[in-house]
């Protein structure tokens, strides 16, 4: 049976993948998520499209990864949602820039290394 963090960490993941890759433009490699396809609504798209980072910072907390690394999961989303406001641009960098997948990533890290120490 999983463990709170094993299930805490599946769902962090398929929130990240759901966000950033969960679709392949057809004849392509490029994968996009629902943070790019959000994220072209002007204004609100990219507003909403940051409310995962919540979520990840609340497992963050519960399980106790350092507070510089929850300001590294908070910035890389201001820099998604600064940047991804930019019409086209912000759009481009939507679909190459996976802040959820990188701050899903800096969870497990976190918790890993914990887990080793302890």
């Amino acid at each position: 049976m999983p463990t709170q963090l094993e299930k805490d960490l599946q769902i962090a993941d398929r929130i990240a993948t759901l966000m950033d890759a969960a679709f392949r433009i057809p004849g392509t490699q490029i994968k996009l998520g629902w943070d790019a396809l959000i994220g072209l609504v002007p204004g609100a798209g990219d507003t909403l499209t940051a409310l995962p980072l919540f979520y990840f910072l609340f497992l963050g907390w519960r399980h106790g990864i350092p507070k510089s690394k929850l300001l590294l999961m908070i910035g890389r989303q201001l820099l998604d949602l600064l940047v991804g406001s930019i019409p086209l641009l912000g759009d481009l960098f939507d679909v190459a820039y996976r802040s959820n997948q990188l701050n899903a990533r800096t969870l497990r890290d976190e918790l890993a290394k914990k887990a080793s120490q302890n």
